[in-house]
């Protein structure tokens, strides 16, 4: 049975429900998932390891599954509350299917982590169990009781899941079978993840400007609603500073190659984020698309730190 509010499916026109759809797939947030396999590879490839094609496929399928699992839950969990009443891309909006999407999502999430086991039993089972803590950070931030999205910890969150979890898995993925439990490569998981990972959160800050009038109502007390539209543009450029100065420390300590500048690629789409924001910040409209301008800084950075990471190996600089 449909649900009353699939307002978006029922009133809108074929062309409008397309346009929709497409902002419902959210297709260019997977950049956010395959980051962190992206950045492992290129690593590796850098320091002259030998990259596992057929693991390397296995997690950017896996973390697209899982994500699609998180996208479709986080609108299950906004129905729920009523805070998806404006929002029409939503999917249980679209379709009115609570219980279809749900069906689809936890389907997802058990696709997802089969893969994700199967690529473990082949290189380290820490990986599985470092997926699962992912999982469950994400679960913390949008589902019940917890909610802490709700209560403006979902920066924090998406940092450590997308930063030095993931990425630690995706280095353990790529490597060799082992079953040390000392192996887990957080120091070299946390150098590589952590500035990607500022990027990856500042997609999740921006995501919420052009809404904050509905999330205040509903009661979502994200870090935006809490310091205000003009307080969090002036935060963005930070988030990207930081993002850079992260990834530029190692380049300047020796440990990466000075090729691994090729993150200022994302440089552009960050400053035209930052002098929308800084101009915009209280006209819902006009900044409703500034999570992909975000997108943007987040996937070109991430490419180009991956591309100048794997030159390394040209350059002898390891």
């Amino acid at each position: 049975m449909k649900d009353k509010n699939a307002v978006a499916s029922l009133h809108s026109s074929r062309n409008s429900r397309r346009k929709l759809w497409k902002k419902a797939i959210k297709w260019p947030l997977y950049s956010v998932a395959i980051m962190p396999i992206i950045l492992a590879a290129g690593w590796k490839h850098g320091t002259g390891e030998i990259i596992r094609i057929d693991q390397l496929l296995g997690f950017l399928l896996a973390s697209i599954l899982l994500l699609i699992w998180e996208n479709l839950t986080n609108d299950l969990f906004d129905a729920s509350t009523g805070i998806d009443e404006f929002k029409l891309h939503s999917v249980v909006a679209l379709t009115g299917k609570r219980k279809l999407i749900r069906n689809l999502a936890y389907c997802m999430l058990a696709l997802g982590l089969a893969l994700i086991l199967m690529l473990a039993l082949k290189s380290h089972f820490a990986v599985f169990l470092l997926v699962i803590g992912s999982c469950c950070l994400g679960y913390l931030y949008q589902g019940p009781p917890f909610r802490l999205g709700y209560q403006g910890w979902g920066e924090p969150l998406c940092w450590i899941a997308f930063g030095p979890l993931a990425t630690a898995a995706a280095l353990l993925v790529l490597a060799p079978y082992s079953n040390n439990v000392n192996s887990i490569p957080w120091g070299a998981a946390t150098l590589l993840g952590a500035g990607p990972a500022v990027a990856t959160s500042l997609v999740l800050f921006c995501a919420n400007f052009h809404q904050v009038v509905e999330d205040s109502a509903h009661g979502k007390k994200t870090l935006l609603v809490r310091i205000g539209t003009q307080k969090a543009a002036e935060l963005v450029p930070w988030f990207i500073g930081l993002s850079l100065s992260l990834e530029w420390i190692p380049i300047l300590l020796g440990k990466w190659p000075i090729s691994a500048f090729l993150g200022i690629i994302g440089v552009p789409p960050a400053i035209t984020l930052i002098r929308l924001l800084k101009k915009h910040h209280n006209h819902p409209r006009l900044i409703s698309g500034s999570k992909f301008m975000a997108l943007r800084f987040q996937a070109l950075n991430g490419i180009g730190l991956s591309i100048g990471l794997a030159l390394g190996k040209y350059l002898n600089t390891y």
